[in-house]
């Protein structure tokens, strides 16, 4: 009995000295429940909606003012147009419209009904029917408080979904699996690459061969390139053979904006695998830093929008976030590159600082 005693205090000890261990014994919990706990919630708040009042009476301000009151809503803009509503769902900066046609509140009195219109951008379809649902609630509460006051007047909500109209879960999902496919092919892929040759010992024959860092690198980066350009591509044919998914905008701008991802993808592999000193510690830090930021900081699973500021933040400079933005805009929205300029000039400056800072490591591991 005193021999297992021993032997579990030791092997207590050695977990205790191995602060690796307890990072993921103890650090991985504790993280995973304040991210899903606190900060990652599927929960629709603050979502930024416009308005359109073609009415401008008494009703309808009464009803702007309780939408406004809501925690769900922030409304952005009263717009006075329809051309300005299709530009603020276009640049993504409206979840939700709400139009009150002229009249609303002569044909509530007059009609004993009358009509709101509710646009919702489906390329999320969860996040639509989350925002159409708070909406129709509001509504339906005005309209319990019309009931109250003993007035036969009811409003009904006239429903309308853009880009998605039967809801389906493709035009998010497939976005979503794109970035994090590439993410996780450039970056698994290239991490091994330089930290290979080192524990094969062939890093040796690189370093007094003829060959330029630059060209070493290139040498390492073309085969998982071109292997992720073909990935793209079946992704593409798939969604649009088996899930109907077409590309409704420009194939070339797609494919531009995908080439800029990979190079930023592989870029961050190579930084990986110059500083790993084992494939293993290579791997482990291309799926876990890498993965996870993908699947809960670029709007695939969780709201941006709802996050704690310091995650809206630190999103910025995960690159499939960007990618995601671009995906669909391009494919679901069928918008051309005024529309995703920021997002490509963002990708690219990613992509040059990272390309940057591993030749400049692998250099000084030269010398």
């Amino acid at each position: 009995m005193k021999q297992l005693i021993v032997f579990i205090k030791k092997e207590f000890l050695q977990i205790f000295r191995d602060r690796s261990t307890l990072l993921l014994l103890f650090g991985l919990p504790i993280t995973q429940i304040v991210l899903f706990g606190f900060a990652l919630s599927n929960e629709i708040k603050d979502s930024k909606i416009v308005v359109v009042d073609y009415s401008k009476d008494v009703v309808t301000t009464q009803m702007i003012s309780k939408i406004a009151a809501s925690k769900y809503f922030d409304i952005e803009r009263n717009l006075q147009s329809a051309d300005q509503l299709h530009a603020a769902f276009k640049k993504g900066t409206a979840k939700l419209a709400v139009i009150f046609p002229a009249h609303f509140a002569h044909d509530l009195q007059h009609a004993n009904k009358a009509s709101v219109q509710i646009i919702a951008d489906a390329s999320d379809p969860n996040t639509a029917t989350a925002v159409t649902n708070y909406m129709t609630s509001i509504i339906a509460d005005y309209n319990m408080h019309l009931s109250i006051n003993r007035l036969p007047l009811q409003i009904v909500p006239e429903v309308q979904m853009l880009y998605n109209p039967e809801l389906r879960g493709a035009p998010n999902f497939v976005p979503g699996v794109m970035a994090l496919v590439l993410m996780l092919v450039c970056t698994m892929m290239t991490s091994v690459a330089i930290v290979k040759e080192k524990e094969l010992g062939t890093m040796e024959v690189l370093l007094v061969s003829p060959f330029k860092p630059l060209y070493i690198i290139i040498a390492k980066l073309t085969p998982n390139f071109l292997i992720s350009i073909v990935n793209l591509f079946i992704i593409l044919i798939l969604s649009s053979v088996f899930l109907d998914l077409r590309v409704r905008g420009s194939i070339l701008l797609l494919t531009f904006a995908s080439t800029l991802f990979i190079l930023t993808s592989l870029s961050i592999g190579l930084l990986l695998s110059i500083n790993a000193k084992t494939q293993q510690a290579a791997m482990t830090a291309s799926l876990m830093g890498m993965m996870l930021p993908t699947l809960l900081l670029t709007g695939f699973m969780f709201p941006i929008e709802n996050m704690p500021l310091p995650m809206q933040w630190l999103s910025n400079i995960v690159p499939s976030r960007w990618y995601f933005i671009i995906v669909k805009k391009v494919m679901l929205k069928g918008l051309g590159f005024i529309s995703i300029w920021k997002e490509i000039f963002i990708l690219f400056g990613m992509c040059v600082l990272l390309f940057s800072i591993s030749l400049h490591k692998f250099k000084i591991r030269l010398q």
